[in-house]
């Protein structure tokens, strides 16, 4: 259990202070440095009673693995006019043309719309929340129906640490990046939401249960999301 106590310290990469958010855990056995890549935001955490001091020498013995963390990150995004960006596992370009529709248009592999050039993100990032939403609402419920599982509501947010979650109650939230994944990866996170309707834990019938409503191996889209998740998480409007 946390200790919900979070701290900003910082450690020293090539001469330069870094930020570094510490949290102190209950759970935690030892040291642990991480690295948010979509935040850039550096994490250590470490057991409740240990000496912060001796964590952050801790932690700036690891600068050479900071360094090669930072340099691999994925940089930013923005969806404007001629980004691209994957829309269920295919490249669309974002085409913006003056005195064009505001409304937007999927032609083909190209993402078509006018309005302001300068709400072109925020425009196109509603779109794409709004298209997870009907598209996991609507897979959500029609494999929930199949199985007799009672769904209470389905949403979509943008949470930096998983792809999805599920109450005891049939609430069901998603990411509403998955619309960027193929669909086979999306479609085996619905599966897996809706197996916590049935086992709310991550044991051996837990995976049972997410093989046998996905009806395929879960575990392929399982490492695709390892290799490619967190830059999805680059894109920003």
């Amino acid at each position: 259990m946390s200790t919900g106590k979070s701290d900003e310290a910082a450690i020293l990469i090539d001469g330069v202070a870094v930020p570094v958010r510490v949290r102190r855990s209950a759970r935690a056995r030892a040291y642990k440095l991480s690295l948010d890549a979509a935040r850039g935001e550096l994490r250590l955490s470490l057991p409740a009673r240990a000496s912060l001091k001796r964590a952050l020498g801790w932690a700036q013995g690891h600068e050479g693995w900071v360094r090669a963390q930072m340099a691999a990150r994925p940089a930013m995004a923005t969806l404007r006019d001629g980004a691209v960006f994957p829309l269920e596992g295919r490249d669309v370009r974002i085409c913006w043309t003056p005195g064009a529709s505001r409304t937007i248009r999927l032609e083909g592999d190209r993402l078509l719309l006018g309005g302001a050039e300068e709400s072109v993100g925020a425009r196109v990032l509603r779109w794409l929340k709004g298209r997870a939403k009907a598209v996991l609402e609507s897979e959500t419920r029609e494999l929930a129906a199949q199985h007799g599982l009672a769904v209470a509501s389905v949403g979509v947010g943008d949470p930096r640490s998983r792809w999805g979650s599920c109450a005891s109650n049939g609430t069901i939230r998603y990411s509403w990046r998955l619309i960027l994944c193929p669909p086979e990866v999306r479609q085996a996170t619905v599966a897996h939401e809706l197996a916590h309707l049935i086992h709310m834990d991550h044991s051996p019938a837990f995976h049972a249960a997410h093989a046998r409503l996905l009806g395929r191996d879960p575990r392929p889209a399982r490492a695709w999301l390892r290799a490619h998740g967190a830059a999805l998480h680059r894109f920003v409007g």
